[in-house]
C-alpha cells in the first residue's frame, strides 16, 4: 500500500494534530503490508497514547494521507495483501467463534467444533445428547438445568453440557447415540454410560461418584473365553451367548457397548444368563472349530451344543431374545380345547409332539430338534391321552397339521412321524420343514423370509383377506390355484395380498394390468417372470407354469438404462447387464451394491474409485458397482441386506461369491481382499 514511501520501510509515522494539550502527538504504526499489530509507542510531552489499529488510523486521516500523497500502488500489491490479511483475520475470528462455549440457563453448549478443545483439560463432564424436537428432552430440560446449578457449586465445579445430536453428527456417531436424551459422563476423556433414572438425585450422585480421584470403571460383566477355559464354561452353562470378534472390526466395536449392557442386564436375572466373548484372531482353533468366517459371529450354546444366534444386536433386543431363548423350546398343551383353537383360528402350521412323559427318550430328542427350529416355528407337546385320541396317534409321534383355512382335498389332514429315542434331531427337523407349508399358503411380509425362501415360487396376487366377510372370495381364487398346484409338487405355491407386495407387483409391471388377479414366478436364480394380464383362471395359470417349466418365458428385469460410455475405472452395472458383467465366466469381478442415499456408500466412493484405477489395466479383473435400489440382482447368490455390500465373484465359480466382511473399507484392505481371492494373482502397474 505504501509503495511510494519505499518498499523497505517497516513503519509508517503519521503526524496529526490532536485536540487537547498543545503540541503534536506522534503515533507510530507499522506498515500494514507487514503486520497489523501495533508494537510502537506514541510520544508527546511525556504523554502516552493508546495506539490505534493501523487500518483505523488510516480511516481517521484520509485527507491528511492524500495531502501527503500516500495512496495505493499496484506495484506493491498492497491491496491484495490487505485483502488476504482481512480474510485471515475473518477466518481467525470465525475459528474463535466456533471454539467459544456458550451457556444456556446454566448448561454449556458443546458442538463438533468446540468439544475437544473444551473437554481436553477436564476431569469430569456431564453430557446430554438431545434432539430439539424430542418430547422427552424437553421434559428433562428443567431438571437438567437444576443439575447444572448443583454441580457448578461443587468444589471443584463439574461442568454440565448439552449437545444437539441432530447437528453435532460427528459427536453423536463417536458416542454411538441412537436415542434421545442420551446421558454420558466423561471421565478423563472416556465415556461412562449413565443407565439410571433421569432424576436430579440419581444423576448428581452418579456424577459425584465418578468424579472422585480414586474412581475406576467397574469390571466387565462379559466373560472372556480362551482355549483354556472355553469348554469348562460353555459345557457347564444351560445357556450362554458367545461372541467371536476381531479387535479391528468396526462392527464388533459398535456391538461392544451394547453387548456389555445386555450382559449386565442379563446377569441380574435369576438364574442369570451369561454372555461371553472370544477374540477369534487370537483363538484361531476355537474360531475354526465353530466355523467362524466373519465378525462378529454370535452363537448360543446349550450345555456345549452350538446354535446360531439370529437376534438383534442392541441391548434390549439381545436381552429379550436371550430371555425367550432361555425358556423351553416347546410349550406343553394341557387341554383338547387348545388344539381345536389352533386349528380353527390359527394362521400357521401346528406342530405337536405326543409323548408318554418328560422322561421319554423320544421327548428329549424332540426338544433338541425344537431348539434348532425355535425361531422359525412354534413347537408344542402333550402327554394327554385325550389329545392323542383326537389326533389319532399313540405316544412317540410328531403330528404336523394346517389350520382349517389352509386344508384342502388335495392334501392329507395331518402328517405323522415316528419319534424314538434314537431318532436323529436332523431327521425331525427335515420332516417339519418338509411339511410346514400347505399346498397353497399365504405369503406375507412377516413370514416371507422364513417360509417362502424356496424357489421356484409361484405367487398369485389379489386382495387376500381371511376375515369373515371376505373369506369366501379369498378362498374362491385360492381354490383355482390349488387345482394347478397339485400337479406341480416341485414348485411352491402361495397367494399374496397385492397391497402387501405393491412394490413387487410394480416391479413386475403388473400394477397397471387392469386385472383383479395377477401371477408371477420367482426362480432360484433371482429372476422374475410375470404372467401376461388376462382373465385369471386355472387354465391360464397352468399354461403360465408349464411355459416356465419349458423355459419359454422371458424374465422381467428392473433396470436403469445401460450406460453408453462405461469405460471408467469402475464399471457401472445395471439390471440388464448384471449377467454379462458380473456373471462373466472369464473374469473375476468385485461388485459393490450401493444405495444413492447411503452415507457409508458416499464415504466409500473415492476409495472405490482409487481401487478401480489401481486395477484398471488388469484385463482379467473388473471393479464394478450397482445401484441396488434401482436394479434387479438377477442371482439370488448375491444377498444384499445393507449398504454398501461388496462381493468378489471369481471366474468359473460365479454361484459362490465371497462377501467382503469384517475389514475396514479402505484401499489397503480391499486390495488385500482382491489379492487373496483373485483366480490368478493380480499385479498392478505400480508393482511392475
Amino acid at each position: 500500500m505504501f509503495g511510494m514511501l519505499g518498499l523497505g520501510i517497516r513503519e509508517l509515522w503519521l503526524h496529526a494534530p490532536f485536540s487537547g494539550n498543545a503540541g503534536v502527538r506522534e503515533a507510530r504504526y507499522p506498515c500494514p503490508r507487514l503486520s497489523w499489530c501495533c508494537p510502537g509507542s506514541a510520544q508527546d510531552s511525556g504523554h502516552n497514547l493508546k495506539l490505534l489499529d493501523s487500518r483505523k488510523a488510516l480511516s481517521r486521516f484520509p485527507s491528511f494521507l492524500i495531502h501527503l500523497g500516500i495512496f495505493c500502488s499496484d506495484s506493491s500489491n498492497g491491496e491484495n495483501a490487505i485483502d488476504e490479511e482481512d480474510e485471515e483475520e475473518e477466518e481467525d475470528e470465525e475459528e474463535e467463534d466456533d471454539l467459544e462455549v456458550k451457556e444456556e440457563n446454566g448448561v454449556l453448549v458443546l458442538t463438533d467444533a468446540n468439544f475437544d478443545n473444551f473437554v481436553a483439560d477436564k476431569d469430569t463432564v456431564l453430557l446430554e445428547f438431545y434432539a430439539p424436537w424430542c418430547g422427552h428432552c424437553k421434559q428433562f430440560a428443567p431438571e437438567y438445568e437444576k443439575i447444572a446449578g448443583i454441580l457448578k457449586a461443587d468444589d471443584p465445579p463439574i461442568p454440565v453440557a448439552k449437545i444437539d445430536a441432530t447437528s453435532a453428527s460427528m459427536l453423536a456417531s463417536k458416542f454411538d447415540v441412537s436415542g434421545y436424551p442420551t446421558i454420558k459422563i466423561l471421565k478423563k476423556g472416556q465415556a461412562v454410560d449413565y443407565e439410571g433414572s433421569r432424576t436430579q438425585e440419581e444423576i448428581v450422585a452418579k456424577v459425584r461418584e465418578v468424579s472422585q480421584p480414586d474412581w475406576t470403571p467397574p469390571p466387565e460383566v462379559t466373560l472372556v473365553l480362551t482355549k483354556d477355559n472355553f469348554d469348562e464354561v460353555v459345557n457347564d452353562a444351560d445357556i450362554i451367548l458367545v461372541e467371536f470378534y476381531a479387535p479391528w472390526c468396526g462392527h464388533c466395536k459398535k456391538l461392544a457397548p451394547e453387548y456389555e449392557k445386555a450382559a449386565k442386564e442379563l446377569s441380574k436375572r435369576s438364574p442369570p444368563i451369561p454372555l461371553a466373548k472370544v477374540d477369534a484372531t487370537a483363538e484361531t482353533d476355537l474360531a475354526k472349530r465353530f466355523d467362524v468366517s466373519g465378525y462378529p459371529t454370535l452363537k448360543i450354546f446349550r450345555k456345549g451344543r452350538p446354535f446360531d444366534y439370529n437376534g438383534p444386536r442392541e441391548k434390549y433386543g439381545i436381552v429379550d431374545y436371550m430371555v425367550e431363548q432361555s425358556g423351553p423350546p416347546s410349550k406343553e398343551i394341557l387341554t383338547l380345547k387348545q388344539v381345536q383353537e389352533f386349528l380353527k383360528d390359527g394362521d400357521d402350521v401346528v406342530v405337536i409332539g405326543v409323548f408318554a412323559g418328560e422322561s421319554d427318550p423320544a421327548y428329549r430328542q424332540y426338544q433338541d430338534a425344537a431348539n434348532n427350529l425355535r425361531e422359525d416355528y412354534k413347537f408344542h407337546h402333550t402327554h394327554s391321552a385325550e389329545i392323542a385320541k383326537f389326533l389319532k396317534v399313540a405316544p412317540g409321534k410328531l403330528v404336523i397339521m394346517q389350520p382349517e383355512k389352509f386344508q384342502s382335498k388335495y392334501e392329507p389332514r395331518s402328517n405323522v412321524m415316528d419319534v424314538q429315542g434314537f431318532t436323529e434331531g436332523s431327521a425331525i427337523k427335515d420332516y417339519v420343514v418338509k411339511h410346514a407349508l400347505p399346498l397353497v399358503g399365504h405369503r406375507k411380509p412377516s413370514n416371507d423370509a422364513k417360509r417362502y425362501a424356496k424357489r421356484p415360487l409361484v405367487v398369485v396376487y389379489y386382495s387376500v383377506d381371511f376375515s369373515f366377510d371376505y373369506r369366501t372370495a379369498t378362498q374362491f381364487w385360492r381354490n383355482k390355484v390349488l387345482e394347478v398346484a397339485k400337479d406341480f409338487p416341485e414348485y411352491t405355491f402361495a397367494i399374496a395380498d397385492e397391497e402387501d407386495y405393491a412394490t413387487e407387483v410394480r416391479d413386475l409391471g403388473l400394477s397397471e394390468s387392469g386385472e383383479d388377479v395377477n401371477a408371477a414366478i420367482l426362480d432360484e436364480n433371482g429372476k422374475k417372470f410375470a404372467m401376461e394380464p388376462e382373465e385369471f383362471d386355472s387354465d391360464a395359470l397352468r399354461d403360465f407354469v408349464m411355459a416356465f417349466k419349458k423355459g419359454k418365458l422371458k424374465p422381467v428385469i428392473k433396470s436403469q438404462p445401460v450406460p453408453k460410455n462405461n469405460k471408467g475405472p469402475v464399471r457401472v452395472v445395471v439390471g440388464k447387464t448384471f449377467d454379462s458383467i458380473v456373471m462373466d465366466p472369464k473374469r473375476d469381478v468385485l461388485i459393490e451394491f450401493y444405495a444413492p442415499w447411503c452415507g457409508h456408500c458416499k464415504q466409500l466412493e473415492p476409495v472405490y474409485t482409487s481401487l478401480g484405477k489401481k486395477y484398471k489395466n488388469q484385463k482379467d479383473l473388473v471393479i464394478a458397482k450397482m445401484d441396488a435400489t434401482a436394479n434387479d440382482i438377477t442371482s439370488d447368490r448375491y444377498k444384499v441386506d445393507g449398504f454398501p455390500t461388496i462381493y468378489f465373484a471369481p471366474r468359473g465359480d460365479k454361484k459362490n461369491p465371497i462377501k467382503f466382511e469384517g475389514g475396514d473399507r479402505d484401499l489397503e484392505h480391499l486390495s488385500k481382499f482382491i489379492e487373496e481371492h483373485a483366480t490368478k494373482p493380480s499385479r498392478t502397474r505400480e508393482e511392475l
